[in-house]
């Protein structure tokens, strides 16, 4: 099962970063076109994506999205062809996670309080995100990689992954339903 939940969120999240990555281009040969996603003063991806946010490290952030998204599909194909990892390699897979956590975070808060804005492909890519995370800091405690003494967590955390996720949902939807408030009538 977990193999098949790294393969699916992560093409998920791959998806929302290639659509994100075509829509970037299409705006940056005609800056004056307007994407996909430009559904409300609030919901528009163009107005997130020419933000300086958008490109943190120099690039657009859809091209993290493209080559990470892609490593928990190549992981959970390479379990399901019976491969093992070590316990540095599942460290190190988590802490990419816990970055991407970080970093979904950190975009979530500049979109919604400094941009003003939501990108629909960017929340598909933070929908991706967080249920990976909770479910790969669950399956590395579980499995020992985070030493003895946190197999128990990580059992819990595993368990309940999806509990997590849908409160960690439930507490991103509720900042955006306060902070937008007034705009939501514009939508219909």
């Amino acid at each position: 099962m977990f193999p098949v939940f790294l393969i699916i969120f992560g093409a998920i999240g791959w998806t929302a970063s290639f659509g994100l990555t075509l829509e970037r281009i299409k705006v940056a040969g005609d800056p004056g076109a307007a994407t996909a996603c430009d559904i409300s003063p609030f919901i528009s991806c163009k107005s997130v994506m020419l933000s300086e946010q958008a490109a943190l490290f120099g690039f657009p952030n859809p091209l993290i999205g493209l080559a990470a998204f892609f490593a928990p599909v190549v992981i959970g194909f390479a379990i399901l062809a019976g491969a093992k990892f070590a316990s540095w390699f599942w460290q190190l897979f988590l802490a990419g996670h816990v970055l991407a956590m970080v970093f979904v975070i950190w975009l979530f808060s500049q979109s919604v309080y400094d941009i003003g804005a939501l990108c629909l492909y960017c929340m598909v890519a933070w929908t991706a995100t967080i249920p990976l995370f909770w479910s790969i800091l669950g399956y590395t405690g579980k499995e020992g990689h985070l030493g003895k003494k946190l197999v128990s967590f990580g059992e819990v955390i595993y368990e309940w992954a999806w509990v997590a996720t849908i409160l960690t949902y439930a507490t991103l939807i509720g900042f955006i339903i306060i902070q937008f408030w007034d705009f939501w009538p514009t939508l219909f």
